[in-house]
């Protein structure tokens, strides 16, 4: 199985990597440092399967899942996280991916993750996971509603990064006039007034670390 690797941190995708690559079957063809990164990374080597860390800068692997699955839809998704919270675990199924591993379990579950998803089934760390995914998976309602779109909350992000209106015109391949367009809508939708409370939402959702 080929594998992408994305985490911010370099300690952890060689962690990742050499316990991958012990077994004889498994093998990383890519790193990604960020969610764009892994984006890009993904529609050049074509991966079986993308482990994305749920938090990372530009890009957030959910956003990242959402992206790759749309774009190389051969590619499964695995996410790894260090928040065992039931918002993370029904944005990364929302998203498309997969599997969702704890980055405290990953040196006991990962390797079987990786395996699950890789015959088509899912992957979840816990009893208690299962049981919550198994209710959304009846009633898709209950799961949290976000009233912005994925591109919203890219920009939100990126936003919330400080980043300017050109640099993220740049990132996400837009006209800086559409980026204006998206944060004017963004704060209408969440009757907000400027950056500050913009940067209090992504913490909120999980878009950025506080």
């Amino acid at each position: 199985m080929r594998i992408l690797v994305a985490d911010d941190h370099g300690i952890v995708r060689s962690g990742i990597r050499l316990l991958l690559e012990l077994q004889t079957d498994l093998e990383v063809v890519a790193e990604a440092a960020d969610g764009v990164e892994a984006v890009e990374q993904a529609l050049a080597t074509r991966p079986d399967l993308c482990i994305l860390d749920v938090a990372m800068p530009r890009m957030t692997g959910l956003q990242a899942a959402r992206e790759i699955r749309a774009q190389v839809p051969g590619t499964t998704v695995l996410m790894l996280s260090m928040h065992d919270d039931e918002h993370y675990l029904f944005e990364a199924l929302k998203a498309g991916a997969s599997g969702y591993v704890l980055k405290r379990e990953a040196d006991q579950d990962l390797v079987g993750a990786v395996r699950a998803v890789g015959r088509g089934d899912a992957f979840l760390t816990n009893a208690a996971e299962r049981s919550i995914i198994r209710e959304w998976m009846d009633d898709g309602a209950k799961g949290p509603a976000i009233p912005l779109t994925p591109r919203e909350e890219e920009v939100v992000k990126l936003i919330a990064e400080a980043h300017t209106n050109a640099q993220i015109a740049q990132i996400l391949h837009l006209a800086e006039k559409t980026v204006e367009s998206h944060r004017a809508n963004v704060l209408r939708k969440l009757g907000m007034r400027d950056r500050v409370e913009l940067v209090r939402y992504a913490i909120r959702r999980g878009l950025v670390e506080p």
